[in-house]
């Protein structure tokens, strides 16, 4: 039997995995954040696990004929590294790119930045957490002078007395955490949710809130201007640890009810219903997801947020403030330490002498070596092939052409390189696409650490050994930079690994240095950050604030609207989202067998449903700018008139999306842009 963790979300629950022959089984574990629960992804998470469509052997893929042939390891990373070299020395450094994912325990997202600086020299890397909590990390850093998803342990919401989830369906993205709210509400505490679908989430809520898709800034907006104006912002709380607020109560003084409701949508006496429970309530939580944060606005909408809770006096306080539910696994602890195009481990910003200085010193290299910063990750997929952009792209824990915002012209952008390698457990949509792919280990199968949505370190214990012919990425790694002569030191050990990430990460805001593995076990985890000889910090702001000057920052904020509105042939609002059963691109859920696989739908209302005359279970059409795609209806009361909710885990989906992009995140506008559905 061996104590692990889930393999999905960034709740990283505890399991246990016992070996029943060649089988693996999954029980329930004591562990604060899930308590022995799970979903039935975790329940089902080993169903992986001697399925047919593993890949154990390194495939080669001939570009003239399209057919694939087995090679030895030797054989494909010779292949690769050459290629590599050779289109180093024809277009420079930058020519050859990596896209990390955020489901890679935290030895392998530091050691691809690494190698991506040291062996490649390039600057282009970035991963798939841009398109996760980026906008919620901007914000963070804006206001708070740190990005942590949860700056507190996620059971605090049930001491609080109002949380807020903006744009989050917890219940269905991560079940676990539900029971949270119902101990809120247990105790007499309120939720409110905010969310154009009325999901199971909005179902547990006192009070739910409907606006149009990509309104959310508007509503905070609002909700403050009616906080000042009933004179419930603290204002001893904004004197003595906060800066900017007059700006801020400047700027929200144009938006009264009214205004919100014409704007959003949601009727003004919701708002000043919002609003009043908020002045009235001694401790106020606000949880912020992807709903909020997948936006061209994205960044400017979580920090209207934050300045509600900043208003009130929350963070820092006990059982109150400001979080982001993270997404993905290792969401918050994969962009930590060195997959972002501007940041080395332990969250230093690439740009900064002293921080280039000290991780040039753990690697042994020259800090004039170190890239600067390079393209964030739609704008680096977008440049793929072209004259100034990467001529290669190595791919590691990600699905690029399911996941990727106007997927149809990323693919096309796949196509043009000159070499595309992927590593993967399975034959994914984009593996598809690639010269080489390279058969990598899955969770149970590797040891490593992630860092949860609470800032919570973990470590996932490996419980079975890898099939016969499959790496670990860390392996791939090390013989790509052995192959490639670069300079430092390659290990593949994740603990030997892990030292050389707390001694990169000392001093940094995401200090890991006082973090070991023997601790992890004993604990049950450490939150960072954790200095040498500290006991973790699970809370936050109680008396500082990350900023030199230990204050947090209000900063004003204005609404533009979604960057595609509605038109004439396009006149509804497109959304998108997961189900339950599935998890991010599908690659690894859709091939689970226990779990229920539906395919796509396109959910929409009656009165819409009758306009263009669907009928439920039917097929329809979903055309925005960029591409149509095609799936049955199911008609719902639960959804606005006006919008069309359409699930990311099947190809389809991000072929309609926009791309527009945050102008501080690089996030996407994943949650919004302008459609037209037919039957």
């Amino acid at each position: 039997m061996t104590d692990t963790h889930c393999p999905y979300c960034s709740l990283q629950c505890g399991m246990t995995l016992s070996r029943k022959g060649p089988r693996l089984e999954v029980s329930e574990r004591s562990f604060p954040v899930n308590e022995g629960a799970l979903c039935r992804k975790g329940w089902t998470a080993a169903g992986l696990r001697g399925s047919r469509e593993r890949l154990t052997t390194p495939m080669v893929r001939d570009r003239v004929t399209g057919e694939w042939s087995a090679a030895t390891w030797d054989e494909a990373l010779d292949l690769i590294a050459s290629r590599l070299e050779a289109l180093r020395d024809e277009h420079g450094a930058d020519a050859n790119a990596v896209f990390g994912g955020g489901g890679l325990t935290n030895e392998k997202a530091y050691q691809l930045g690494k190698f991506a600086r040291v062996a490649l020299g390039t600057s282009q890397i970035d991963y798939n957490g841009r398109w996760c909590m980026s906008s919620a990390a901007s914000a963070g850093n804006q206001a708070f002078g740190v990005d942590r998803g949860l700056p507190f342990p996620l059971a605090d919401i049930e001491q609080t007395d109002v949380c807020v989830l903006v744009g989050s369906n917890l219940a269905e993205t991560m079940p676990p955490a539900a029971r949270h709210l119902d101990r809120l509400r247990e105790n007499g505490g309120k939720v409110v949710v905010i969310d154009p679908r009325l999901t199971p989430t909005g179902e547990r809520a006192d009070l739910f809130l409907q606006p149009v898709p990509g309104t959310d800034l508007p509503l905070a907006l609002g909700v403050l201007h009616l906080l000042d104006a009933a004179g419930a912002v603290d204002e001893d709380y904004i004197a003595e640890r906060t800066t900017g607020f007059e700006d801020v109560r400047r700027s929200v003084a144009a938006w009264w009810p009214e205004m919100v409701e014409r704007v959003s949508g949601v009727e003004a006496s919701q708002v000043r219903e919002l609003a009043a429970l908020l002045a009235n309530a001694e401790k106020v939580t606000v949880l912020t997801a992807r709903g909020a944060e997948q936006h061209a606005q994205g960044t400017a909408t979580v920090l209207a947020w934050l300045n509600v809770a900043l208003a009130l006096g929350m963070p820092g306080k006990a059982y109150a403030g400001y979080g982001c539910l993270t997404g993905q696994g290792n969401g918050q602890g994969g962009r930590e330490h060195g997959q972002k195009a501007d940041q080395l481990p332990g969250y230093r910003m690439i740009d900064d002498p002293a921080a280039r200085a000290h991780v040039a010193k753990v690697w042994g290299v020259d800090a004039a070596s170190i890239p600067g910063k390079g393209r964030s990750a739609y704008e680096l997929l977008d440049a793929l092939g072209t004259p100034k952009g990467p001529k290669s792209l190595l791919v590691f824990g990600s699905n690029i052409v399911v996941s990727a915002p106007n997927a149809t012209h990323i693919a096309s952008r796949l196509a043009d390189l000159d070499l595309l390698v992927v590593a993967d457990m399975v034959m994914s949509e984009t593996a598809a696409l690639a010269d080489v792919v390279l058969p990598v280990t899955q969770w149970a199968e590797e040891t490593g650490t992630m860092t949860n949505l609470e800032g919570r370190v973990i470590l996932r214990n490996q419980a079975i050994s890898a099939p016969d012919g499959v790496k670990n990425d860390l392996d791939i790694i090390t013989g790509l930079a052995t192959r490639l002569g670069a300079a430092s030191t390659w290990p593949t050990d994740p603990a030997t690994i892990f030292d050389e990430l707390r001694a990169a990460s000392q001093g940094g805001k995401a200090d890991y240095s006082g973090i070991t593995y023997d601790r992890i076990r004993d604990e049950d985890g450490v939150f960072w950050p954790c200095p040498e000889g500290s006991e973790g910090t699970p809370r936050m702001f109680a008396e500082d604030f990350f900023h030199a000057d230990g204050r947090a920052r209000f900063i004003d904020v204005a609404h533009r609207g979604p960057a595609e509105a509605p038109t004439a042939d396009y006149p509804l609002h497109l959304t998108t989202g997961r189900v339950l059963a599935q998890y991010q691109s599908g690659a690894q859920t859709r091939r689970i067998k226990d779990l229920p696989d539906d395919g796509a739908f396109v959910e929409l209302h009656p009165l819409l449903a009758d306009r263009v005359g669907a009928h439920d279970g039917d097929p329809v059409v979903v055309r925005t700018p960029r591409g149509e795609m095609k799936a049955p209806a199911r008609i719902v009361t639960t959804i606005r008139p006006d919008t069309v909710f359409v699930p990311f885990h099947w190809v389809g989906a991000n072929k309609l999306t926009n791309d527009a992009l945050d102008p501080s995140s690089r996030m996407p506008e994943f949650k919004v842009c302008a459609a037209a559905v037919s039957a």
